[in-house]
């Protein structure tokens, strides 16, 4: 499985618009194009991640909550129309297309699924970074506005969760697995992912194997 590698964008670079720091999905089963990809959005300022195939995808996607997700379409395994689905349906996320193919059932696809963005390749970075930048600004420009917090008062305690007790050992067998650790390690790394996502590391545990039963239910379909 692929490890689905983080890129970081560079140090501060001054760039304005939606870049600073929006996290972009990439997915690609060609290794050099997801490459160039990758290098070129990180590059223009964004935290990038990556997988070479479907399953991947879709887990990074549910554990790291990108902004924009950009997807190869006709792939082994599950396509990016798969992919786009799953995001479209369960995640929320937008998605835009990058491949290879333009005919007509495949251009009515991308439409019926609601891709923000459809770029024909062969393309350059050149051309993806501004429309990914386009489209990251109407997507933040249309969103609705969060209503004004409320008036600080007593916060009333929140009861944790009923969770199986073999939960934890699930998740960190996962992550052991995912990412090749050892077990120490692999728990050291699940407490990361929940607090970057700011939740605790029961809910983080809840999400991934919530996020491995859904890929095995989506298997026997």
């Amino acid at each position: 499985m692929n490890e689905g590698t983080v890129q970081p964008p560079p140090a501060a670079s001054g760039v304005p618009g939606p870049r600073g720091k929006a996290r972009i999905l990439v997915l690609d089963d060609d290794r050099l194009v997801l490459a160039t990809v990758v290098h070129g959005l990180a590059q223009a300022g964004y935290e990038v991640i990556d997988a070479d195939n479907g399953d991947d995808a879709i887990l990074l996607a549910r554990e790291h909550r990108p902004e924009l997700a950009l997807l190869d379409i006709r792939m082994e395994g599950k396509t990016g129309f798969d992919v786009a689905e799953y995001l479209r349906d369960v995640c929320r996320i937008p998605f835009m297309f990058l491949s290879a193919f333009s005919d007509e059932a495949t251009t009515a696809k991308v439409a019926e699924l609601g891709a923000v963005a459809y770029l024909v390749k062969p393309l350059d970075v050149g051309k993806i970074v501004p429309t990914v930048d386009a489209v990251l600004a109407q997507l933040r420009a249309s969103a609705p506005r969060a209503p004004a917090p409320p008036e600080p008062g007593p916060a009333a305690p929140q009861a944790a969760p009923a969770l199986p007790a073999d939960l934890a050992a699930m998740a960190v067998g996962i992550v052991m697995h995912r990412y090749s650790l050892p077990r120490e390690h692999a728990w050291q790394r699940l407490q990361r992912m929940a607090r970057e996502q700011g939740l605790s590391a029961e809910q983080q545990a809840l999400r991934l194997v919530q996020a491995v039963e859904e890929l095995a239910r989506s298997a026997l379909d």
